[in-house]
């Protein structure tokens, strides 16, 4: 008897070969198969003249979605077909979530099977799961379907519905999502937090300390001075930057903490109290998805889309369970395997007396359970044979599951109150020591901290053996000063915490909201912190006003729910979208009401958090953001530069475009040879010299931007000219005979000979490199280059474009290589074994 098996990735297939007897042929759908239509192109002819054909729903009938087959798929279809008309049985093996029911499903639309359907579920790759699975089938669950189905659909309605509204009041190209647009929201609120934040200054003072006859000094800081609280961080107003209760905390300035140092430089110094206490920590629960990105993005600075893709190939390679999961539970198999990880890497002492477990969320989508190693036995990370980004992550996973299973860590902590007395004042001053007395589980993993100052909770504070009523010995007196800190802009790891915690999307969606809101401009990188574009501004301030609903937390959270209920069959999907879509309060009647109610020239206005703008007005428009005043009866506009973010702008910033504007560009000199006058101007993409005015003759003068640290007020003439010669000639090379230059480009400063570019090294200035230097710049690429790409097999030309297919080996390891489009192997997968078909849908995958 001959059964067909269809996964969704190719990864998989070469893992289940393993253990599927050999009678069982596998395949791959390479993920989903049919789809909403991307485009109005992908609209079949038949519904083209129909009002809700370009949504691809049916709204008039039942919510009908029209799939479609996405180009690259159809020969995947073709390739199932033929291969089901010799098998005996289909088994559908795709993840057991509501995308892998939903592409299941999909499979048997298509294929329309006249042999026996089964439906195989397994939660890792192991013998004894695949085994398990086999003697386990079950019928595909429609109502997991219908979620997904459900789920695809109201994000297809949002977008298509909102997005247009979002082209015609604010710019052509934006876009609206279900949850997107609440992510982008939670983001503009903390960024408006930060623009409203007033900054404060305090002093305290910390004192170097010792025993007696005791070398060991410690710190000590001031809390307190006659009885009285000394003011720190949290006492001031965050919008005022005043203090908020100033008659029940002392204030010390720069000048009278310099006095109270010189009067304690005199005092006797006494420890007044000393409190111990001993405390337990528990370890945390195994991974799930949003722990997981959390982690690895504090930890290993992995984005959550990277973390995912990581996550998803060491799952399809039989290293660890299923990623996508809400449960923290553990197997009574996994806890087995990480209480014997325990006894045989940290031996018995370290075991917790009886096994542990943790609970699963209460809004978990399935009865996954945590993510872990997989199997009944864990592969130390050592063993497991795996490198780079698939070791560090199953690092991580291997250390916190087994860290379930350890012993509690016992910590001691000493809390020190000393007084220092001086001319009638009194100061207590505080510190405090920690020590383990038992490490536990610290021994194999601490959670990471999303506060970047805070210490790691096994990390123990020294501090010498104090008792009551003992003289210490000042060695010294030092005035802190502090200034309070705006709150913390989202992070990708503090942005799925926040997602999570007000039930917004699911996990498995998290790395492709963040990915989605940084491709689409409303969210920028820098270094970890997400910041928010004037776009984003512009969007969130138009929902907020007019589509409230789609960006409130509570509201989507609702939504969520009702997707789980109809995973659990308690909610016909045809009744809910009616309400969502088409009732009285419904998406549509409210876009419908907000077309004619929003002024595009509102919508476009930023309403910034700033005080006394005297006039100015800041607006987004199709080219970025942009501010106009009136003066005088006459309206100035200019543009903000792109690298300005929302939370950069000052009254005072926006007074000096304007000023710049009113005045006009004013020459720093003229060039020595034709006398052009050389200006110093601010764009949209930041300042930038400019040789001759713009006339009708010369609509586009030489440019060229200041480089990085520049500022326009220390340009002179001759550092004008250096720039505008940008691109400047080296020299020749050698070996070529052609010209070797040094420019600056997107990436930043470079050398480049014959297309083939170097890039120049921190402590090089693109001004004043040399051609010997670029030479040696161009050889290391070249040498590098050689290294890291070698050609694995030749597949010939594209069926379809005509470009050349090849294997490639690369730096980062196996890849296809497809005209310029580089598309990596899945790990594991041999590039031997790839053919001109996997090729083809890899490619097509990527386009998509």
């Amino acid at each position: 008897m001959k059964s067909l098996v269809i996964v969704e990735s190719p990864t998989k297939i070469k893992t289940l070969k393993k253990y599927l007897p050999a009678e069982y042929v596998i395949d791959s759908s390479m993920g989903h198969i049919r789809d909403l239509p991307a485009n109005a192109k992908e609209v079949p002819k038949k519904f083209k003249g129909e009002e809700w054909a370009n949504l691809g729903v049916n709204t008039e009938k039942d919510f009908e979605p029209i799939y479609v087959i996405p180009r690259g798929k159809k020969k995947v279809i073709k390739r199932l077909k033929k291969e089901l008309k010799n098998s005996d049985e289909l088994i559908l093996a795709t993840d057991e979530d509501r995308e892998g029911e939903a592409i299941s499903w999909h499979l048997t639309e298509l294929l329309k099977p006249d042999v026996p359907v089964k439906r195989m579920v397994f939660r890792e790759i192991t013998e004894e799961a695949i085994k398990e699975a086999l003697n386990h089938f079950r019928d595909i669950d429609m109502n997991l379907v219908n979620a997904q189905e459900a789920r695809r659909i109201i994000d297809r309605l949002a977008g298509y519905t909102i997005s247009p509204l979002l082209w015609k009041k604010i710019a052509p190209g934006l876009s609206a999502g279900r949850v997107q647009s609440v992510a982008v929201r939670f983001m503009v609120e903390r960024e408006r937090e930060r623009m409203k934040f007033r900054s404060a200054r305090y002093w305290d003072l910390k004192a170097q300390l010792h025993k007696e006859n005791d070398e060991y000094i410690f710190d000590a800081d001031l809390t307190h001075l006659d009885g009285k609280r000394l003011a720190s961080g949290k006492d001031f107003d965050e919008h005022t930057g005043k203090l908020k209760k100033p008659k029940k905390v002392v204030l010390l300035d720069d000048k009278s903490a310099s006095e109270l140092r010189d009067n304690l430089d005199k005092a006797e110094w006494k420890v007044s109290e000393v409190k111990k206490n001993r405390k337990k920590r528990n370890p945390s629960p195994a991974f799930i998805t949003s722990t997981l990105q959390q982690e690895a993005n504090r930890k290993l600075n992995f984005s959550a889309k990277r973390t995912m893709g990581v996550a998803q190939k060491l799952y399809e390679n039989g290293y660890i369970t299923y990623m996508r999961t809400d449960s923290a539970r553990l197997s009574g198999q996994a806890i087995n395997a990480a209480r014997n990880a325990v006894k045989d890497e940290y031996g018995e002492e370290y075991l917790f007396d009886r096994p542990r477990n943790y609970g699963g969320q209460k809004a978990a989508q399935e009865a996954h359970e945590a993510i872990r190693p997989a199997g009944s036995y864990f592969r130390k990370p050592e063993e497991a044979g795996l490198r780079g980004d698939q070791f560090k992550l199953y690092d991580l996973i291997w250390k916190r599951t087994i860290a379930t299973q350890m012993a509690k860590a016992e910590l001691e902590f000493t809390n020190v109150t000393i007084e220092a007395k001086a001319n009638g004042k009194v100061a207590e001053f505080r510190t405090s020591g920690k020590r383990i007395v038992f490490p536990g589980f610290f021994r194999a993993y601490v959670e990471g901290s999303d506060d970047p100052d805070a210490a790691l909770e096994n990390q123990e504070k020294f501090l010498p053996e104090l008792k009551e009523g003992e003289e210490v010995v000042e060695e010294g007196i030092e005035p802190i000063s502090h200034e309070t800190k705006p709150p913390a802009r989202y992070t990708e790891a503090t942005l799925v915490k926040e997602l999570e915690k007000r039930g917004v999307g699911r996990p498995s969606t998290y790395a492709s909201i963040i990915s989605t809101v940084q491709n689409r401009g409303y969210v920028e990188a820098e270094g970890k912190t997400l910041v928010p574009t004037f776009t984003a501004f512009a969007v969130t301030e138009l929902l907020e006003k007019n589509l409230h609903d789609l960006v409130d937390s509570d509201f989507t959270s609702e939504m969520e729910a009702k997707l789980d209920k109809i995973a659990r069959g308690e909610l016909n999907t045809n009744d809910y979208l009616s309400e969502y879509y088409k009732g009285e309060k419904g998406l549509k009647a409210k876009v419908d009401e907000q077309e004619d109610e929003i002024d595009p020239k509102e919508a476009r206005h930023l309403d910034l958090p700033l005080e006394n703008l005297n006039g100015i007005k800041v607006f987004v428009g199709r080219y970025g953001p942009y501010i106009k005043k009136e003066m005088n009866g006459e309206e100035l506009s200019t543009s903000i530069p792109d690298s300005w973010k929302p939370s950069d702008i000052t009254v005072e910033k926006l007074e000096e475009l304007i000023k710049a504007e009113q005045e006009g560009p004013k020459s720093i000199g003229e060039h020595p040879e034709t006398g052009d006058p050389i200006f110093v101007l601010n764009g949209r993409y930041g300042p930038y010299v400019q040789l001759g005015e713009v006339t009708e003759d010369n609509k586009k003068p030489e440019r060229a931007s200041l480089l990085k640290g520049m500022k326009p007020g220390e340009v002179d003439v001759d550092l004008a000219l250096r720039l505008l010669e940008l691109p400047r000639p080296l020299g020749k090379h050698p070996e070529t005979d052609k010209v070797v230059r040094a420019g600056v480009g997107r990436y930043g400063p470079f050398v480049v000979h014959d297309g083939t570019f170097a890039s120049l090294k921190k402590s090089d200035s693109v001004l004043d490199v040399e051609l010997d230097r670029a030479l040696e710049l161009l050889e290391q690429k070249k040498n590098k280059s050689s290294r890291k790409s070698n050609v694995i097999k030749e597949l010939g030309d594209h069926p379809e474009e005509g470009k050349k297919v090849r294997v490639m080996t690369g730096r980062y390891g196996p890849y296809i290589k497809f005209g310029k489009t580089n598309i990596s192997l899945p790990d594991d997968f041999d590039p031997e074994d790839v053919t001109m078909d996997i090729a083809m849908q890899l490619i097509a995958e990527k386009a998509k």
